[in-house]
């Protein structure tokens, strides 16, 4: 249960719209919900600004499922991370109220929910390749589930210099920037010398042995010349998507 949505209970009680006895029920499995195999943090959201959201990897189909079920009775928006397509379509023959993302890989929930007012300003996702999409979209739908109005720029890295300048307008108009780039990592220092709006820098795995599946995309971001450019870890989409979220919330409040 997120702020608003205790605030509208707390005052449809006030007002006499709901039984105490209502409240009550509403209010029995929280602030956490314990089941066999997970326990639930339904205050989460009121307490961090974010819900508890579920990594699907190394969970079973069935343990989804029912995670996702008891979370959509209590949160506005409801996500899983990391659901392959084969894991996603057990899921939705158990909760058809869920809609996958495949590229993105995830499930969400009460996605009719989604109120992009959250943020005033929007948050640009930036992929360097085709091959880093999968980690822009989960970085891009974390943050639009979260509130938040987002734009996407795909393809653009490095070797063709002038595909990311022609956007130049797109990016200054960001109040944030998620940077999505494998190989060697260089788009987010190349767009930090570009723009003064916080990056989010997002290593990938894509790349040759060298690479060391996203390690030298890691060290290069870590070690960028451009000032105000955080990293996060490599193809951590969703936690660039949720900090994007926060720099942009707070700069609306």
């Amino acid at each position: 249960m997120n702020e608003k949505k205790m605030k509208e209970l707390l005052e449809q009680v006030r007002t006499g719209q709901c039984e105490v006895a209502d409240a009550m029920d509403l209010l029995k499995s929280w602030p956490a919900e314990k089941m066999d195999f997970a326990c639930l943090d339904h205050h989460r959201s009121l307490r961090t600004g974010f819900p508890e959201v579920v990594y699907g990897e190394n969970k079973s189909a069935e343990q989804i499922a029912a995670i996702m079920a008891k979370m959509m009775k209590h949160s506005c928006v409801s996500l899983a991370t990391r659901v392959d397509a084969e894991k996603a379509e057990a899921v939705c023959r158990e909760v058809p109220e869920l809609t996958y993302h495949e590229t993105a890989g995830m499930l969400v929930g009460n996605e009719e929910c989604i109120d992009t007012s959250a943020g005033s300003g929007t948050i640009v996702v930036v992929s360097a390749g085709t091959s880093d999409i999968p980690v822009a979209e989960e970085a891009a739908l974390t943050a639009r589930c979260l509130g938040n109005t987002v734009e996407k720029v795909f393809d653009v890295g490095v070797a063709g210099i002038h595909r990311l300048l022609s956007q130049k307008d797109l990016l200054l108009s960001a109040r944030v920037l998620i940077v999505v780039a494998g190989m060697e990592g260089a788009l987010p220092s190349v767009v930090g010398g570009l723009v003064d709006r916080p990056i989010i820098a997002v290593p990938t795995s894509v790349g040759y042995g060298t690479g060391f599946g996203g390690i030298a995309a890691l060290l290069g971001m870590l070690n960028s010349c451009a000032p105000g450019v955080a990293v996060v870890n490599i193809d951590n989409g969703f936690g660039a998507g949720c900090i994007a979220s926060s720099i942009n919330r707070s700069q609306s409040s």
